[in-house]
C-alpha cells in the first residue's frame, strides 16, 4: 500500500484517463490559437503537473510564465481572500493569454486574476482547468477549456494537495474526511 493509499476513499480519475483527457485538450487548443500569440499562465502549485503535460500536447509555438495566488491557506475551502505571492515575469500586452489552473472551485481566485491581467491589455485571456466544480462558484466565471467536471468533494493528485501533501500521486482522488476533519 502506497503512503497514500490508506487516506484516499475514491479515485476519480486514473493516470491514463488524465493523460487521455490532457492530450484532447492540448489538440483543442492548438486548434484554437493558431497564428496567435500564445503565452501559457501556470497557476503554482497545483497546476505545474497539468501545464507541463498539456504543454507538451499544444503543437505551436508558445511561451510559458508562472504566477502564484492562494486563497486556500491550509484549509480546504477558499477564504475568499486572493493574495499574489509571485506575479509574471514578462509583460502580456498584446499576447493571447491562456490561464492554467488545477481546479476552478469558487472561482475567487480565477476571477481576481483575470480582472487583474485584463488591465494589463493581453489580446485575449482564456481559462483552461483541468477539474471544474461548479457546485461551489461563488464567482461568475467558467472556463472555456477544462478536462472533468466533479462533484462537490476535497480531491487530491496530479499535483493538487491537501497540506502540501499528495502533490505526485499520478491519479485523482477524494480524501476520506477524517483526513482533513471535514
Amino acid at each position: 500500500m502506497s503512503y497514500a493509499e490508506k487516506d484516499i476513499l475514491k479515485v476519480l480519475f486514473t493516470q491514463k484517463e488524465i493523460e487521455a483527457r490532457v492530450a484532447q485538450m492540448g489538440a483543442q487548443i492548438t486548434r484554437d490559437y493558431q497564428g496567435k500569440n500564445l503565452v501559457l499562465v501556470g497557476i503554482l502549485r497545483g497546476a505545474y503537473i497539468f501545464m507541463a503535460d498539456l504543454t507538451r500536447h499544444i503543437d505551436l509555438p508558445c511561451q510559458v510564465d508562472f504566477m502564484s495566488a492562494s486563497s486556500y491557506g491550509k484549509g480546504t475551502t477558499s477564504s475568499g481572500q486572493v493574495r499574489i505571492i509571485k506575479d509574471l515575469s514578462e509583460p502580456v500586452d498584446g499576447k493571447d493569454l491562456l490561464l492554467v489552473e488545477d481546479i476552478l472551485d469558487s472561482g475567487n481566485t480565477l476571477y481576481y486574476l483575470r480582472d487583474m491581467l485584463s488591465a494589463r491589455k493581453p489580446a485575449s485571456i482564456s481559462i483552461c482547468t483541468l477539474l471544474d466544480k461548479p457546485e461551489r462558484r461563488k464567482k461568475d466565471i467558467k472556463a472555456d477549456y477544462y478536462g472533468f467536471q466533479i462533484p462537490d468533494a476535497f480531491v487530491v493528485g496530479y499535483g493538487l494537495d491537501y497540506a502540501e501533501g499528495y502533490r505526485n500521486l499520478p491519479y485523482i482522488g477524494i480524501v476520506k474526511p477524517e483526513v482533513y476533519g471535514g
